[in-house]
């Protein structure tokens, strides 16, 4: 495969959604708990789905998604590779470095041989999908209105997680779809919204420029990015007193028993440095905040169920992942346009501050309960955009970019220490 420094030479500079420079690709253990479920945490499949044994290859991946519908692959002139499903509401599914490469996303292969559709979590897997939030909450989208904040009353809607996506362009570093929408929220206040969501390789020089890379002839990589645009296309504007919107993306990856999720956040930022309250406290042993750094190490093994959450005012616009048996190193940057601007509440409960939520995200799979298996064995990153506040015609964008890196430590590292803050010894460090 070429090498960045192969790449470099070809493109010269960065790329933008409105102007990318050509890319010429072909478009070919710890005890479990059981407080209430989150939205990125709930499968409505067998919760006895053995976990996926070993790796698996990108192209196994494809293979098995094209026997199920139609899937766009987009090609990198690196080898990289990106596939994107129209079926599953435009969802990038996996990823791999190279052709022959290990699929990098998380593929959840019993509930898509299962046919189903329309159920509390329509559980495809994808490294990038599109979702709405609040989650809970009086103006949560994932409750009736009246009906408590329990699992057993919990449900994705249905207009952002069954049937087929539109495509309404392509080429041959990227796709678009649109998506009309209808949604109500747990308040009643109705919601009519237009989707364009648009998934877009990203070039070595975009990438070089966001993440201040050095060429290296030793680094296999692959990285790509969704921009996502809700548009309010209903006859009144969306108003804080009546609950507003939040565009939410979820990144579904394959765990290694020596997985660590890396937020880096703002040491003088205010409040707390992280909400791990969602399934409970998260041990110690599984979350390590380290102050002088500004950053935090999560254990992502999908072994013990937790999930943690940054807001606006410690969050910084990236996080990332480390597995070093896999060399794998992931980087996801997005949208962080406010510090203190208002951040839809996911919680389950009746809330004090529905706009004081977090920004970023992640989740580790594991037991549902105490004998139970996991909900398929994988760990989430995502990112959400500001509350949006829209007049109608109004529109708001997020951006969300996926960077996937193998290599060994000392070509990592640069990578790492600019978007994370610490190097490759600090993340695995006991």
């Amino acid at each position: 495969m070429r090498r960045l420094t192969a790449l470099f030479a070809l493109v010269g500079v960065a790329c933008n959604s409105a102007a990318p420079a050509p890319l010429e690709p072909e478009v070919t253990a710890l005890p479990s708990v059981t407080p209430p479920a989150s939205a990125s945490a709930v499968a409505s499949a067998d919760p006895e789905a053995p976990k996926k044994a070993g790796p698996v290859s990108f192209d196994d991946d494809l293979a098995f998604l094209q026997k199920h519908g139609d899937v766009v692959v987009l090609s990198a002139p690196s080898g990289g590779r990106v596939a994107v499903s129209p079926k599953y509401q435009g969802r990038v599914m996996t990823s791999a470095v190279e052709a022959g490469g290990q699929s990098l996303g998380f593929v959840f292969r019993k509930f898509i041989e299962a046919g189903k559709t329309g159920t509390q979590f329509d559980n495809y897997g994808g490294e990038d999908r599109f979702w709405l939030g609040p989650e809970g909450g009086q103006y949560g989208l994932y409750f009736p209105k009246g009906k408590p904040f329990t699992i057993s009353d919990w449900k994705t809607p249905d207009s952002f997680q069954t049937g087929a996506w539109e495509v309404s362009s392509k080429t041959a570093y990227s796709v678009a779809f649109t998506r009309a929408m209808k949604l109500e929220n747990y308040a009643g206040t109705p919601f009519d919204i237009e989707v364009t969501r648009t998934v877009e390789l990203i070039s070595a020089a975009e990438a070089k420029k966001r993440l201040d890379l050095a060429a290296s002839d030793s680094l296999k990589w692959v990285a790509f990015k969704t921009t996502n645009r809700l548009l309010n296309t209903g006859a009144n504007a969306w108003t804080k007193d009546k609950g507003l919107l939040s565009v939410w993306i979820l990144g579904m990856y394959n765990p290694s028993p020596d997985t660590r999720v890396v937020i880096p956040f703002d040491p003088k930022g205010q409040g707390e440095i992280v909400n791990d309250r969602y399934f409970g406290k998260v041990p110690p042993a599984r979350l390590r905040i380290d102050e002088k750094a500004g950053v935090l190490l999560f254990s992502c093994d999908a072994e013990y169920r937790s999930k943690i959450g940054l807001g606006p005012s410690r969050a910084r616009p990236f996080a990332g992942s480390y597995s070093a048996s896999a060399k794998l190193l992931t980087i996801v940057e997005y949208d962080l346009p406010s510090r203190t601007g208002d951040y839809v509440n996911s919680m389950w409960e009746t809330q004090k501050e529905p706009f004081k939520g977090d920004v970023v995200n992640s989740y580790n799979d594991g037991p549902t309960e105490p004998g139970k298996a996991s909900l398929g064995g994988f760990y989430e990153i995502e990112s959400s955009s500001p509350a949006a506040a829209l007049k109608p015609k109004a529109a708001l964008t997020h951006t969300h970019r996926t960077y996937h890196f193998v290599g060994e430590p000392a070509a990592l590292d640069p990578i790492a220490k600019h978007a994370l803050g610490v190097t490759i010894a600090q993340i695995t460090a006991p």
